[in-house]
């Protein structure tokens, strides 16, 4: 009777003991595979930076091609009307900041795309009403005998390039030199648009 019963409690023992040695085991498995799953979830990050800095690459790509295009369509002029350009706004605007050069470009260019004037640079600089020139310094002598600066030169640049912070204007004076009989004839039949240095700015 006894024996039977003990028996019984070594058996018990028995199959405790196994149970016990193969819960350990299964833990110490799942402890010797957790760097695994680590690891792929490391390489899952990995790949999605990787395709991150790829879209980035991308965009990058875009962004230059949106600059060539820009390029594309700087302002097309002659080397003879470069030239002429950069000296009319030299001859108007010496004294000016560069915007103030900038500007009188601006007015140029804008003659040169408006069918009230003529289709070249040179041309507008050139152009007579009656026998005066459109340009003071056309008329007195100043174009010609001018040093083009470095900020003239930048100042076509960024005009040549679409830069227009005119609002448009087609003409501009110097209220303080120019003739009166001149700038009343410009209060009488032109849009003051604004002041700038210098120079009043029209349309």
């Amino acid at each position: 009777m006894y024996r039977k019963y003990i028996c019984l409690i070594f058996l018990c023992n028995i199959i405790f003991t196994l149970c016990w040695f193969n819960v350990e085991k299964i833990a110490d498995a799942r402890a010797v595979s957790r760097p695994a799953f680590q690891m792929e979830a490391t390489e899952e990050k990995i790949s999605q930076t990787s395709i991150f800095m790829d879209e980035s690459k991308e965009v990058s790509v875009q962004r230059v091609v949106d600059v060539n295009v820009l390029e594309t369509e700087r302002i097309q002029i002659s080397k003879e009307d470069y030239d002429v350009l950069l000296k009319i706004v030299e001859a108007e605007a010496g004294g000016e900041d560069e915007n103030g050069k900038l500007l009188v470009a601006n007015v140029i260019l804008n003659r040169v795309e408006d069918s009230k004037f003529p289709d070249t640079v040179k041309d507008v600089v050139f152009q007579q009403d009656n026998g005066t020139s459109q340009f003071s310094p056309v008329a007195d002598g100043r174009f010609y005998n001018v040093t083009v600066s470095e900020e003239t030169k930048n100042a076509v640049e960024r005009a040549l390039c679409g830069e227009d912070i005119s609002q448009g204007a087609l003409y501009f004076a110097a209220r303080k030199i120019a003739d009166p009989e001149r700038m009343k004839w410009f209060d009488e039949n032109l849009e003051l648009l604004f002041s700038y240095g210098g120079h009043e700015f029209f349309y």
